[in-house]
C-alpha cells in the first residue's frame, strides 16, 4: 500500500522540478534579448564584440528574482532597473571571471 504513494509522490516531485527548470530556463533566454539593448543604452563602453559574452555571463551568473527582473524588462522595456540589476550581477565574482574566460575568444573575433 505504501509503495504506490511513494511512486506517486516521487513522480509528482519529479514533474515539479522539471516544470520549474523550463521555466528557469524560459526566464533566462528571455533575458538575454534584452542585454544586448541594456548594454548598448547603459552600458556604452562594452564593445560590440562582447555583447554575447556579456549578457551570456550576467543571465546565468543571475538569480531568480534578477532572472524574472530581467524577463519582464523584455516586455516593459530597459531602463535604469534594468541596468542597476545588470550591474549587481556584474559586481560579482563569478560573473568577472565568466566574462575573463569569454572576453580572450569574443574579441579575438574583431
Amino acid at each position: 500500500m505504501r509503495l504506490p504513494l511513494i511512486l506517486c509522490a516521487a513522480f509528482a516531485l519529479s514533474a515539479c522540478v522539471e516544470i520549474q527548470q523550463a521555466t528557469d530556463r524560459a526566464g533566462r533566454d528571455t533575458a538575454k534579448t534584452i542585454l544586448p539593448e541594456a548594454l548598448a543604452i547603459y552600458f556604452p563602453q562594452v564593445p560590440k564584440a562582447l555583447f554575447t559574452p556579456f549578457t551570456n555571463c550576467v543571465v546565468d551568473n543571475a538569480d531568480a528574482s534578477e532572472v524574472q527582473s530581467l524577463a519582464a524588462d523584455a516586455i516593459t522595456g530597459v531602463d535604469q532597473g534594468t541596468a542597476d540589476t545588470i550591474r549587481t550581477v556584474l559586481a560579482r565574482p563569478d560573473t568577472q571571471n565568466c566574462l575573463r574566460a569569454a572576453a580572450p575568444t569574443a574579441l579575438g573575433t574583431l
